[in-house]
């Protein structure tokens, strides 16, 4: 039987995904966020110190635990790709994307040819050691894995039909963060929510599925509501920081 990836998860799924970012080296917050129920976790080595290492090591527990993985590799560079495919992740996140050339680079990198340009590695973990048919390998690789890209500006925004258009592309995943920042705009700006929308009308149109990260539980609630089909919400730090403050407060208060 053939196996199910994060990618054909995404596209079956009948409501969306959620899981949170890691951001703590530990492999027993790894366990303790499968044990909560998370669909999924996003290792996060562009705003979190985690080696290569970690990140392999993590993908591995989690994965045991029922966990599917994403990793947010560290840039846009591409040096990452292979590696990280390799250890057998789940998907993959490329930051900061701007435009149609980045894109496909990096869709590129993780496709084997003759889509793509990522070099084989059935004796990896990805390839269970050798252990795996080699029509499986390329399959899985080519149809499961999630290789999405990161727009988080506003050109990016402007650009996503072309962005979209990218051969091989199977998810995409909207930062909401910066793209305040690049437009100037707040998120109660009319013409802000302008730009979410086309964000996710483009994605939608093409059935790619759309992501972002959000803070709170209303907040992963609504961003479903719109259409969202994977959502991160918070993060293993945020989560263990509201559980200490409200401890604390407890006790001062008692």
């Amino acid at each position: 039987m053939a196996r199910s990836g994060f990618a054909r998860r995404l596209a079956s799924a009948d409501r969306c995904l959620f899981g949170t970012w890691v951001k703590i080296p530990a492999l027993e917050t790894v366990e303790i966020l499968a044990d909560a129920g998370f669909d999924f976790v996003v290792i996060d080595q562009e705003h979190a110190p985690l080696t290569f290492e970690f990140a392999y090591q993590a993908t591995v527990a989690a994965q045991g635990a029922g966990l599917a993985v994403v990793v947010r590799v560290p840039d846009r560079s591409g040096s990452h790709l292979q590696r990280m495919l390799d250890a057998g992740v789940d998907g993959i996140l490329v930051p900061r994307v701007t435009g149609v050339e980045e894109t496909s680079e990096a869709v590129r990198q993780m496709l084997f040819s003759p889509g793509g340009d990522r070099g084989m590695g059935i004796t990896s973990r990805a390839g269970r050691w050798g252990g795996l048919p080699r029509d499986e390998y390329l399959r899985f690789g080519d149809e499961e894995v999630m290789r999405a890209v990161q727009l988080e500006d506003r050109a990016a925004i402007e650009a996503v039909d072309d962005i979209l258009d990218v051969p091989g592309l199977n998810g995409v995943f909207l930062g909401t963060g910066d793209l305040q920042l690049s437009s100037g705009l707040t998120p109660s700006d009319p013409e802000f929510q302008k730009l979410v929308e086309r964000f996710l009308s483009a994605a939608q149109a093409r059935g790619i599925p759309a992501g972002t990260a959000v803070q709170t539980v209303e907040q992963a609630r609504e961003a479903a509501g719109r259409g969202f089909r994977y959502v991160m919400v918070s993060n293993d730090t945020g989560l263990l920081q509201s559980a200490a403050a409200a401890t604390v407060a407890g006790l001062t208060s008692a």
